[in-house]
């Protein structure tokens, strides 16, 4: 957030992105100036669209008949992990000067996608709808709310999604909504060893018609190249360690917005405190001290396979059950093979004093995976994983 300070004035994407190529925040990359140019004529055609839906607002009483809405083709941008791509269309969301536009995780809006048909197929059965289809009022009920949506990480996994985009964004797109979006898959590869890939094909083409396709792919990723000389796991948890983990944090994020979200985890809500992209950050009592388990972890990895951790402090023996749910936290990261970092009260060995109870033998295998998950190795081939794993979303096919 903090290398967007100062930066308002700036009204296309090129000068926001030279701008922080001059004051050092990033490195000059031709393969992103490539992006922002296509994003800022994205901008212009949206600009022009929405003045003439303006002069057309009076106009259209003296028509003859209704003119054919003349519709804006979007941006689908596909590549490699810390590339750029999000801090690009977050630099795009804030320039464009449109008052409806909506910038979601594609899971979230597809999440509220499907709430929205639930609730309008209970409406149906009580009578105070029509329409038997839920797709045409829910994608006009969008449509109305942001005809510029924005998407994050666009991933399909789940077969109930996989079933309804095509119809759903057939409607949006009649109803003149422009797409734009980030993801590590090209269309092609969307949904790819899915269930029924053959119902989800026609999706596919109807994305490569209404959206450029583009690939950012650079030689470097540019979060692990800051991340690589910064520590990953900081003690004592002090003032010193809370600056580090936010320089952590920023070089991870890079400038993306960082604002609250909410997992659904078999109904349940799952409050993470800061999120980004692909990273979440959490303190020690939102992940710890309050009445999670396996299934909720697991969602949040399954969304974010980096998660900071503030102020993990030593812990004794009138903390069991926090202890419990710290060493089934790191079990979790563990297994999912997650990027770690931390701040903590004392060295992995030392931070439970306890001396009875089989947490104590069980804190020695947390212990032993929390130094291995500092090592190179373990860094190293997580970025290898992040090039190889599909975009999160598991999580919501958990609560089915």
């Amino acid at each position: 957030m903090h290398l967007r300070d100062g930066l308002q004035t700036h009204a296309t994407v090129r000068q926001r992105y030279d701008h922080l190529v001059e004051t050092g925040a990033i490195a000059r990359d031709a393969e992103q100036e490539r992006i922002a140019a296509a994003l800022d004529r994205l901008t212009d055609e949206i600009s022009a669209k929405r003045l003439a839906q303006k002069s057309s607002a009076l106009g259209w009483l003296f028509a003859r008949k209704k003119q054919p809405q003349e519709t804006v083709k979007g941006l689908y941008i596909h590549g490699g992990v810390g590339r750029g791509k999000t801090m690009l269309m977050d630099m795009f969301f804030e320039l464009l000067p449109v008052r409806r536009k909506r910038r979601a995780h594609f899971n979230d809006f597809m999440a509220d996608v499907q709430d929205r048909i639930q609730k309008h197929r209970q409406a149906r059965k009580d009578g105070t709808v029509k329409e038997d289809d839920p797709i045409p009022p829910v994608a006009r009920a969008l449509a109305e709310q942001a005809w510029v949506l924005c998407f994050d990480e666009f991933s399909v996994t789940d077969i109930a999604d996989a079933m309804i985009l095509s119809r759903l964004f057939s409607a949006l797109f009649a109803n003149g909504v422009v797409l734009v979006a980030t993801s590590n898959v090209a269309p092609r590869d969307l949904y790819r060893d899915g269930l029924n890939r053959q119902l989800f094909l026609p999706f596919i083409s109807l994305l490569e018609r209404n959206a450029e396709v583009m690939t950012l792919d650079s030689d470097k990723d540019y979060r692990l190249e800051k991340l690589g000389s910064m520590p990953v796991y900081v003690t004592p948890a002090d003032a010193a360690a809370d600056a580090a983990l936010d320089a952590a944090w920023a070089a991870m994020t890079r400038g993306a917005p960082t604002a609250e979200t909410t997992l659904t985890v078999k109904g349940r809500r799952v409050v993470v405190p800061r999120a980004a992209g692909a990273a979440a950050r959490f303190s020690f009592a939102d992940l710890c001290e309050k009445p999670l388990g396996a299934r909720d972890y697991l969602a949040i990895v399954d969304r974010f396979p980096t998660i900071f951790i503030d102020q993990v402090p030593v812990l004794g023996e009138g903390k069991r059950n926090e202890a419990k749910r710290f060493i089934l936290l790191v079990d979790t990261l563990y297994d999912h093979h997650a990027r770690l970092v931390m701040s903590a009260a004392a060295q992995p060995s030392q931070l439970y004093t306890a001396t009875r109870g089989v947490e104590v033998f069980e804190f020695e295998r947390t212990a032993s995976r929390l130094i291995e998950m500092q090592s190179r190795d373990w860094l190293d081939d997580w970025a290898q994983r992040q090039t190889e794993r599909p975009p999160a979303g598991e999580a919501r096919q958990a609560q089915a």
